[in-house]
């Protein structure tokens, strides 16, 4: 979700240590090229950032480190792996990822992502320098209303980041044309059971089966839609692969576009970084991903102030569910930072902690007045915390989901 109260997170201290292993020093550099987008049809559409644009004029550069990845050694075996719930062979190559451990590199992310949610030059727009170029705006034609972000592409073309648009809220009126399909996706991928919340709720799909029951089998069919999120993520990816055949895709997003992007990380092995992302491991089992043995290569940034990052923002009278979002995943793929926002800066749990403003403006405001000490002791506290998790849903049995609480699926 995009929210713009200006609320703390502390992505700054991941300078001063290093939780993973040891980047290199390179670096590079990107502008934006275009913008894509998903039209009424679902049909995946790129615009080219004109020539002539300011934007072309703002590059960014990020500090990289050489990663083993894992991905599919074949994508045809992946989508039969799929159908029939088995797992596949992968290949697991070395190539250059973003390095989480820079604070310079996560905010010029961080910014590419709050970028997903504006068109070019828009209020908020955060300029990323001279490094990067703009290259395909996606999903921002005037008749289009799902599936938006941007594709910024390095000087040499060499590397190439997938930007995903997460939730415009539609509190109040607002949210932009996005809002019902992000809605849609929100709840079909991060519910237990439909967004069945409680009875007055009217479901996305009809796996309900009263009381604490769920059909499992239909929820997932109900995932299969194409013009759902992730079909054409993964559409989009492909088209990205044939435009830059010998380029290196990072993916990042936040909010719901940071657990799409996670998802086609699972799926294609590329580099991804996610801002407070909802529990994506729930919707990878569900769309039966075949997981790779290393998830290292996708790595979730979020505070525990975050109520949707980390799950809490379940029950009938939460914020999300007063906005009509039931976000009730917790576990996520791959590698995670969390920072513990409330119990060592005595932070409240808030919605309004989740929006991206929050993780670029108060890194620059916030974290000069930390004394040193007081950086140390969070980093010992905080840079513990990154682990492997692999999926939700231990209340699921026999199909049917028996589970009381609906923050644990």
């Amino acid at each position: 979700m995009h929210l713009t109260q200006p609320l703390a997170l502390l992505t700054a201290a991941l300078d001063l240590q290093r939780p993973f292993s040891s980047p290199s020093a390179a670096g590079i550099t990107f502008t934006l090229r275009h913008e894509h987008a998903q039209s009424p049809s679902g049909r995946v559409v790129f615009t080219d950032v004109p020539s002539s644009s300011s934007l072309l004029q703002h590059s960014y550069t990020l500090s990289t480190r050489t990663i083993k990845t894992a991905r599919p050694q074949s994508l045809d075996a992946f989508h039969r792996a799929r159908r029939r719930a088995q797992n596949i062979p992968w290949e697991t190559p070395e190539v250059e990822a973003p390095d989480p451990n820079s604070r310079s590199t996560l905010l010029t992310l961080a910014k590419m992502t709050n970028n997903a949610y504006l068109q070019p030059n828009e209020t908020g727009w955060y300029e990323l320098g001279d490094d990067w170029t703009v290259g395909y705006p996606f999903g921002w034609e005037p008749d289009q209303d799902g599936f938006r972000g941007h594709v910024f592409v390095s000087a040499d073309n060499a590397t190439v980041v997938l930007s995903i648009k997460g939730t415009s809220m539609g509190v109040l009126g607002g949210g932009g044309p996005t809002t019902k399909k992000d809605k849609q996706n929100d709840n079909l991928l991060f519910s237990c059971c439909c967004a069945r919340v409680d009875w007055t709720w009217t479901t996305v799909c009809g796996c309900y089966g009263g009381g604490w029951k769920c059909d499992a089998e239909c929820v997932e069919a109900s995932l299969q839609d194409d013009t759902l999120f992730y079909p054409i993520a993964t559409n989009l990816y492909a088209n990205l692969t044939y435009m830059y055949p010998h380029a290196n895709i990072w993916l990042t997003g936040h909010s719901l576009g940071g657990a799409l992007a996670s998802l086609l990380g699972s799926t294609f092995g590329s580099p991804t970084i996610a801002f407070e992302s909802p529990g994506d491991a729930l919707p990878a089992s569900r769309l039966h991903l075949p997981l790779p043995p290393n998830l290292s290569h996708i790595t979730h940034i979020f505070h525990t102030a975050d109520p949707i990052a980390m799950g809490t923002c379940t029950g009938v009278l939460s914020s999300c569910a007063l906005a009509g979002y039931a976000l009730e995943s917790r576990c996520h793929l791959g590698k995670k930072v969390v920072y513990d926002s409330v119990g060592e800066l005595g932070w409240a749990v808030d919605i309004r902690t989740h929006g991206i403003v929050a993780v670029i403006e108060k890194v620059r405001s916030f974290v000069p007045f930390l004394s040193s000490f007081l950086t140390s002791f969070l980093l010992r506290r905080l840079m513990d915390v990154v682990v492997v998790e692999a999926v939700d849903g231990t209340w699921w049995e026999d199909g049917l989901w028996t589970g009381r609480n609906a923050g644990d699926c």
